[in-house]
Parts: C-alpha cells; sequence; structure tokens
C-alpha cells in the first residue's frame, strides 16, 4: 500500500462539478436530443463504433463528461489533451502512441482536445493525416462555432454534435440529486436548501449545470448551522452564492413585462419601452436578456429602414460587458430610445423566411451558374465558364445585370424594401440600376 496515495483528499479538494461528473450514459444529464435511446450517438458509443466529432457548446452541458463516458466504455485507448496547453509535439506524440496501439494490439486510440477552437493551423494540420487514415478518433471539444473557429479540413472529417444549454428541470433536479449524494455530493452535510433557493439558482445558471453546482457547493459550505446543527440554505444565500438577485416578480410576470418591452420596442414607445426595461432590471433581470433582444428587434422591426439601429445596439452591449451596471445603462437606455424612434419596417425578415424555406426545400442540384463558380482548381471548361461572368465594376456605375439565383430560382425576390427612411434610397438605387440596363 502506497502511504503517500492522496486519492481520497485529491477527490474532497475537487470541485463539486468534477465529483458530480456523470460515469455512465444512464445517469448523463441533458442533451436528450442527442443521447437519447437509440439515437445515433447513443448506438455509436454502446456499438464502440464511434467515429471522428466535434462536441460544440455553451460551457457546463456535459461536453467533456460525455467524452469522459466514452473513454469509459470504449475499449480503445483514449488520450487527452487540452489545445491552450498542448502543441504539434505533443499531438505527434499522441498520434505515434496511436499507431503502436493499432500495430500491436489492434486497439483504436480515441484523441480528445478540450478547447479544440484553440489549435492553429499548424497544429490541426499535423493531426489531420491520422484522422483521414483512421489512427485515432479525434473528439474535440469548443464552445466555440467550429464551422467559423476551426480548420475546416479538420470539421469536414468530424460530425459536429451541438450541445445546447441545460433546463431549468435539469439542473434543479442535478442539484437535488447531489444534496442527497453522500459519495460524491453533499448529502453528508444534511444541508436543507429552501426550494426557492434551489429555483433561483436553477433559474439563474444560464444552462450552466457547473455554475449551479459552484453556486450551491458555495452557498452550502458558508452558511453556519443553526443551533440544531442543521445547514438552511435561504434564498438570500442562494443570492449570494451566485451574485444575482432574485426577481421580484413571478415567472408569469417577467415573461408579461419581456413582451411588454419588446411590443414596446415595435411599436415606437421610448417611454414604455424604458419604463418595461428598468422594470426588468430593477426586478432582478440580467440586463444582457435586455440587450439580446435589442440586437434582435434592431434587425427585426427596424431592419434596412436605419442599418445604424444594428450598430447603436450591439454597441450597446460591448459597452455594457465593458462598464457594467449601473454605468452601462446609459448606453443600454441610448439604443432602447434609437430602436424605438428609428423607422420600421420588417422588409429583413420577410426577406429571410423564404429564402431559407428555399434552401431547405430546394436542394437536389439547384445548380449554381456556371460563370459564378470557383475556378481556381477547374478544369478548361470550367475556366471556359468562368469567362462569361461580368464583372461589375467594369460597367458604367458598376452594375450589369446578370442572373445569379440558380435557374430553379432565378425569378424569385425576396427582399422588397419599404417607403421608409434609408429603404426609399434603397429604392432609388435601384430605379437608377434599371437605367443602366
Amino acid at each position: 500500500m502506497d502511504l503517500f496515495d492522496l486519492n481520497g483528499n485529491e477527490q474532497n479538494a475537487q470541485p463539486l462539478a468534477e465529483r458530480m461528473r456523470a460515469n455512465n450514459l444512464n445517469d448523463f444529464i441533458g442533451q436528450r436530443h442527442i443521447v437519447s435511446e437509440g439515437s445515433l450517438l447513443r448506438r455509436a458509443i454502446s456499438l464502440d463504433r464511434l467515429g471522428s466529432c466535434i462536441f460544440w457548446g455553451p460551457p457546463g452541458t456535459g461536453k467533456t463528461t460525455l467524452a469522459n463516458i466514452i473513454a469509459q466504455t470504449t475499449h480503445g485507448e483514449f488520450i487527452k489533451l487540452n489545445a491552450v496547453q498542448s502543441g504539434v509535439a505533443d499531438v505527434k506524440k499522441a498520434v505515434e502512441e496511436a499507431k503502436n496501439n493499432l500495430k500491436m494490439f489492434g486497439r483504436r486510440t480515441y484523441l480528445m482536445l478540450d478547447e479544440c477552437h484553440r489549435f492553429n493551423k499548424t497544429q490541426s494540420d499535423s493531426l489531420l493525416p491520422s484522422i483521414e487514415q483512421g489512427t485515432i478518433i479525434f473528439i474535440g471539444s469548443t464552445t466555440e462555432n467550429p464551422y467559423a473557429s476551426m480548420t475546416p479540413a479538420i470539421v469536414s472529417r468530424c460530425r459536429v454534435f451541438e450541445f445546447k444549454r441545460l433546463s431549468f428541470e435539469d439542473i434543479r433536479g442535478a442539484m437535488v440529486k447531489c444534496l442527497a449524494d453522500k459519495r460524491r455530493g453533499l448529502g453528508e452535510y444534511c444541508a436543507e436548501v429552501a426550494p426557492e433557493a434551489l429555483d433561483h439558482i436553477a433559474r439563474t445558471s444560464g444552462g450552466d449545470l457547473r455554475t449551479a453546482y459552484n453556486a450551491l457547493e458555495l452557498a452550502v459550505l458558508t452558511t453556519p448551522p443553526q443551533a440544531d446543527g442543521k445547514i438552511k440554505v435561504n434564498l438570500s444565500d442562494a443570492e449570494q452564492s451566485i451574485q444575482k438577485k432574485a426577481l421580484s416578480y413571478n415567472e408569469d410576470a417577467f415573461y408579461d413585462y419581456l413582451s411588454a418591452f419588446c411590443k414596446s420596442l415595435r411599436g415606437s414607445d421610448s417611454n414604455a419601452a424604458l419604463y418595461y426595461a428598468m422594470r426588468l432590471i430593477e426586478g432582478g433581470c440580467d440586463p444582457m436578456i435586455i440587450l439580446r433582444r435589442l440586437v434582435v428587434h434592431s434587425s427585426e422591426d427596424v431592419g434596412m429602414s436605419d442599418p445604424n439601429a444594428l450598430v447603436v445596439t450591439t454597441s450597446a452591449m460591448y459597452a455594457f460587458e465593458k462598464i457594467g451596471y449601473p454605468e452601462g445603462l446609459i448606453p443600454l437606455s441610448n439604443a432602447i430610445i434609437y430602436v424605438c424612434e428609428a423607422p420600421k419596417s420588417n422588409s429583413v425578415i420577410n426577406a429571410m423566411y423564404p429564402a431559407q424555406r428555399d434552401a431547405r426545400e430546394v436542394r437536389d442540384d439547384d445548380g449554381v451558374p456556371p460563370y459564378l463558380k470557383d475556378n481556381t482548381f477547374g478544369d478548361r471548361a470550367t475556366k471556359s465558364q468562368s469567362a462569361k461572368y461580368k464583372y461589375p465594376h467594369d460597367f458604367p456605375g458598376g452594375y450589369v445585370e446578370q442572373q445569379y439565383l440558380p435557374d430553379k430560382l432565378k425569378d424569385k425576390v425576396y427582399y422588397v424594401p419599404s417607403d421608409y427612411g434609408f429603404e426609399r434610397t434603397v429604392k432609388e438605387i435601384r430605379k437608377n440600376k434599371n437605367k443602366l440596363k
């Protein structure tokens, strides 16, 4: 026996979120859309036939936990790296180890890469041949959109599974189990947490189970026992542990206020919109919720009638993130007034939805016009077709009429400018273009 074995102490020193990680799919919390009974991912894991994949989603939603479950379920080897701390040398070492495992023992190697979006092109390229050849099975974990933040060559060889924020019920249920778990959780403290305290932590954790566990652990460990020795956590304790004030209204009223705020924006009533925004914030609502709605409405209800509305709202969001409360309320109020007073037009969403519908339905050989195709690596015929492309800047006014949509959609019109604000200018620009035909 090793007298210096500190495994027990090490486990006690681990944060609650780490101790409470699920060890199998049956205990895994959330993400039913990808791990429910009979799902592709669950079948692949149970049959040990998982291919290279990327887990993408917000923090605290189970990406690393699911990767660990795969490590414990599979009969292959498992190597874990973090993209922040690892370089090309670490990748090459892992690949060499994988080759030896496959050659000598016939065992596949899973390479789990946390924060995989942090890998640069050189690091990614060092991994690519091994993924292609099947030497390793790559499992990437990232909070960033892999289609935008990762090397396309890696993403195209992986199946991307999108993780969603956990529901209120998922998080509350996990905390209840944690309070009863004496081995890994907080059961040994025999703590009594008020239902409204659990509700508050679950609701304000933003779908992040790690945040909820951290807040619950802090509340239990810092609340002094009462005379009878019991630890009783109330709503005030929960508010302090997660550093967010409980709403001074019920959930139904919250959505009523938020709905009234959005409709006041659309209705151009800056007085009402300001009131409802402040009522929400004073009641405990995260101002970022209001700012996110503002950004959406700047395009949904103002849109092209004043494109500057989107600039103002995103700037207000950035300012609030950098300044914080309460000074950040000034740019927030500025953005609210701007969106309310701007001319209104819903032409953007009227254009977006039918384009989105056609993009989903007209897929089979929708036929990009030959002269619009990329001819960088094309054959002679492709290059010949590309020569038919009319470069707009070679023509008066920087415009020339030519077909851009596929043949099946060539007569479609998605965007129709309104008669309000900047869109009047858009109409004039279009009229001038028609004169150049």
